[in-house]
């Protein structure tokens, strides 16, 4: 009965809370209206529409937070069809006909108790979002403990508690309107001037302002008075000696109060819900994974490749912050989504974890269905859901780290119903990785060249004159090259996805601007490995050599993967890159730079 009574003491605060005053307007207009058909039903609809729309919003998961909006959406249209009819007497009367007919029809009450029901019931569902701590108390208890009738019921005395406080103001109101009347003769300017007010109102609804700024002064303006109710009711949170004794909370007031008390509901939206992970073909570091097994979890879902230069680069942080946050809640998966067919190979995957330290789950998700479950289109793409389930946030390509990582902080605190003295989970700052090699930042400030591919699927700015060798041997021919176009010289079969070199000697030549050149080359199809040389501008690279060759330029190509060739030391300029392959057999891929 205790918190039955602060909740209905906290519903009548709200009638000095500015989040109502949008509603007044709507109120006001039925004063002078008989007590049993014009008001009492208007409080009823706002009653009811208000606990079952909170009730739904506490415990139906994002699909009501959509039906709330529809409702929303329908209750401005209706209050704005009311006050145009405020304004003009000829248009209240038109639409009354058939609203008093319907009315009659389906009722068998009089129209007036109808419409003012149908007025509160749309007042309810604009009048939801006023909600200070007590209020949160109770849809923390929804939360925390399911759906009940319990909850139904506090959320209608704390609507009735509302209802209350703007029938008693209502009453005088309708008192001094009716002097106004009496002595002053201006019922008809009166009554166009609610109608000035309600379309106000709509207007200020419809914006947005009665749920942002004006719930925000709402909160300031009432919150020290709902927080010393919870002070005044909520029993002492039971101390650590207390918890370790096994002596139970054994009040369901002090368990939501003290729940309410610890809640924080991080304000990122609600993107979606967490797609099935049961298309993966295989599974990696971890045995295969569930939506149900993860809820309860923080989850950030990243969608890579293992040769993806942007992908790798993404490594650091990702094994960064699986590290930090894993006893918190946190669990990283990566989906492996493979763009060139050697990466759909179990071994060369396998491989790749090993060469990046990953441990962290990984679906192998080479039939793309979890790919197309998440209507994904990028490498890397993250996803990251909250502990029910629901996607709150996206990256979509390199960067965006430390929002990423407030991001999971955020949802963690969530997860973990709070955070102390206004800190996050786990804090103690952000991470700071250090990658190496093709794991370090691009320097993107410098970058002039872009991703291009070798084979003729998606070729572009091929500079060879020879363009009539496809799926089959040609010898090839380079000269000079304009920046960001390149050719090949020697024999070589140009397929779909690479192009494969048919005797030793060939070349690959490609005029770039970035610090970083990345290559992806696999060796012959015997598994034996490749010889090859690079040159910058017709010299051994020297202190601009890649962490794949050597200062003289000289490096391997023994398994399919990214190659860094080139890591220019000093300022970057315009080059001219040529790779020699010494023995036959190599496949090039793409170029991709950083």
């Amino acid at each position: 009965m205790i918190l039955f009574l602060v909740s209905f003491l906290a519903g009548a605060l709200t009638i000095v809370s500015p989040c109502i005053l949008p509603v007044v307007p709507f109120v006001f207009s039925r004063a002078g209206q008989p007590l049993f058909r014009g008001i009492l039903p208007m409080l009823f609809g706002m009653v009811a529409s208000f606990a079952g729309v909170a009730t739904l919003s506490a415990v139906g998961g994002g699909w009501a937070v959509e039906a709330n909006g529809a409702g929303r959406a329908a209750a401005i249209a209706l209050m704005a069809v009311f006050g145009w009819t405020l304004l003009s007497p000829r248009a209240a009367a038109m639409l009354s006909r058939p609203l008093v007919a319907v009315g009659n029809r389906l009722s068998g009450r009089p129209a007036g108790v109808a419409g003012s029901l149908l007025l509160g019931v749309a007042t309810g569902l604009l009048w939801a979002p006023c909600a200070g701590p007590i209020l949160g108390l109770v849809l923390t208890g929804a939360a925390l403990h399911g759906a009940s009738l319990q909850t139904t019921l506090l959320l209608a005395a704390y609507a009735a508690g509302a209802a209350t406080s703007l029938a008693l103001t209502l009453l005088a109101g309708g008192r001094l309107l009716a002097a106004m009347k009496r002595s002053l003769g201006i019922g008809e300017r009166l009554r166009q001037g609610l109608g000035i007010a309600v379309l106000a109102g709509v207007g200020v609804i419809a914006l947005g302002l009665d749920t942002g700024l004006l719930a925000r002064l709402s909160y300031a303006g009432t919150s020290s008075v709902e927080q010393s109710l919870i002070d005044r009711f909520a029993p002492a949170v039971p101390s650590a000696t207390a918890a370790t004794s096994g002596a139970p909370e054994t009040s369901a007031t002090g368990l939501v109060l003290a729940d309410a008390r610890r809640v924080y509901r991080s304000s990122l939206p609600v993107e979606g819900v967490l797609p099935s992970l049961d298309g993966a073909t295989d599974w990696l570091n971890s045995k295969p994974l569930t939506t149900d097994e993860l809820r309860g979890k923080v989850v950030l879902i990243d969608f890579w490749t293992y040769s993806c230069i942007n992908c790798i680069r993404t490594l650091p942080y990702l094994r960064a912050w699986a590290e930090k946050y894993r006893d918190q809640g946190l669990v990283v998966v990566g989906v492996h989504a493979p763009e060139f067919a050697f990466e759909k190979r179990i071994g060369n995957v396998q491989k790749a974890l090993r060469d990046f330290a990953i441990t962290y789950p990984v679906a192998v998700d080479n039939d793309f269905r979890i790919w197309r479950a998440f209507g994904n289109s990028y490498w890397p793409a993250f996803y990251i859901a909250d502990a029910t389930g629901r996607i709150r946030h996206h990256q979509f390509g390199e960067g965006g780290y430390e929002q990423t990582e407030r991001v999971i902080q955020d949802l963690l605190a969530e997860a973990a119903g709070g955070r102390a003295a206004g800190g996050r989970a786990g804090d103690g700052g952000l991470v700071s990785p250090a990658g190496q090699g093709a794991q370090a930042p691009a320097d993107l400030d410098e970058v002039r060249s872009g991703e291009t591919y070798v084979g003729y699927r998606q070729a572009a700015n091929f500079a060879s004159p020879e363009r009539d060798g496809i799926d089959r041997p040609q010898d090839y021919t380079v000269g000079a090259l304009r920046l960001n176009h390149w050719g090949l010289s020697g024999n070589w079969t140009v397929g779909p996805e690479q192009a494969r070199l048919n005797w030793a000697g060939g070349t690959i030549v490609y005029r770039f601007r970035a610090r970083d050149l990345h290559l992806i080359l696999g060796p012959a199809r015997d598994g034996r490995p490749v010889r090859f040389q690079v040159t910058i501008d017709g010299m051994a690279p020297g202190p601009d050599h890649g962490t794949d060759t050597d200062a003289e330029g000289y490096g391997t190509v023994s398994e399919t993967r990214l190659y860094q060739l080139v890591r220019q030391a000093g300022a970057v300029r315009e080059r001219t890159f040529e790779v020699r392959f010494l023995d036959p057999g190599v496949d090039a891929y793409a170029f991709t730079f950083g």
